[in-house]
């Protein structure tokens, strides 16, 4: 049979599904279908979904056969208070699974772990996310459920990127952000790609634009590693040079380029001046930055500010890319140079 669903990144799935439930227009007799890095919710008849909720397509539908549990919740069965407080999302990183968990879940660490690991289909390993630690944005995980290290490969935009979650960060949320930007990479562009981690910006513009050169840069040897070994496997004709080395350095010495990547969320701003040098007259860079959301009307003008003199930058717009904490957002910031010092 056909009938409508709501298709939208697999990283927005579980977001997605929980707000069409919110309002009861999923169908639960039929299958939800998965399109390689996307996802499809079939919707009851006639009815009308927020287009910012993605795209409404036709699909062949097929009956549910055995029905699982929708949520990893249901498999769980602690007090009322502690069943409140447990996350309604959570990563899914190859077949490994992180999830932040309240203080006050901790003692029940180990069933969370095993819902999980029983819910999400070919899951290996289910670890608890401590934060992210020093210059090298390492994560300290906790094993709660599974066996294995933290080293595995990770399918984003229809690319194998090789990952670790405990020698280098990761995140799986930012797919579409990813793609993004590579879809805005014009032919000729040079691009650098500033703490670049395992380096998914620079491997979906070397597959995907037409860049003349990336430069994709950290100072973690462990995370280039994982970059070049992704690479090999790419096999991009688009150059792609990987730098050891502090983005201030870098700055002092690098060419100015047409497009700039900068993705240092938590203490990226003490580094503006720098990076700013590394983006040429009607060049672009993106800038991502966890933002209270009290003060995101303000702050691409404060950003502007940071990158240097007046008038040499313009503000071209944010996005929110997703929640980082309950008063918190990921933005990407947009900046065009319009002009140099001297002019």
């Amino acid at each position: 049979m056909r009938g409508a669903a709501l298709r939208v990144p697999r990283e927005k799935g579980e977001e997605t599904r929980q707000a069409l439930r919110s309002v009861g227009v999923i169908r639960d007799d039929v299958e939800v279908l998965h399109e390689g890095d996307w996802v499809a919710f079939p919707l009851l008849d006639g009815v009308v979904v927020p287009p910012q909720w993605g795209e409404v397509v036709e699909r062949e539908l097929r009956p549910r056969r055995a029905r699982g549990p929708a949520d990893y919740r249901e498999l769980l069965h602690l007090s009322p208070t502690a069943q409140g407080l447990l996350p309604r999302s959570f990563d899914v990183v190859g077949d490994m699974v992180v999830v932040r968990l309240p203080e006050e879940l901790t003692q029940h660490a180990a069933e969370i772990g095993r819902a999980l690991l029983e819910f999400v289909p070919g899951a290996r390993l289910v670890g608890s996310d401590h934060g992210v630690h020093g210059t090298d944005r390492r994560r300290s995980l906790e094993v709660i459920a599974g066996s294995g290290g933290w080293k595995g490969r990770h399918r984003e935009n229809g690319i194998e990127m090789d990952v670790d979650l405990e020698k280098a960060y990761f995140s799986p949320r930012l797919a579409r952000e990813h793609a993004r930007v590579a879809e805005s990479i014009e032919t000729g562009d040079r691009v650098y790609d500033l703490c670049c981690g395992v380096g998914p910006f620079s491997l979906i513009i070397a597959r995907d634009a037409g860049a003349r050169g990336i430069t994709a840069v950290d100072t973690n040897p462990e995370a280039l590693a994982l970059l070049r070994g992704s690479l090999a496997r790419l096999g991009s004709r688009v150059p792609v040079t990987v730098r050891n080395e502090p983005v201030e350095s870098f700055s002092t010495v690098a060419e100015p380029v047409e497009r700039v990547v900068f993705n240092l969320p938590l203490e990226g701003i003490k580094y503006l001046p720098s990076v700013a040098r590394t983006v040429a007259l009607r060049g672009h860079l993106w800038y991502y930055e966890v933002v209270p959301r009290r003060d995101l009307g303000r702050r691409g003008e404060a950003i502007v500010r940071a990158l240097g003199r007046p008038g040499e930058w313009e503000f071209e717009g944010s996005r929110v890319i997703h929640p980082y904490s309950p008063a918190a957002d990921l933005v990407a910031f947009e900046l065009a140079r319009v002009r140099t010092e001297g002019q």
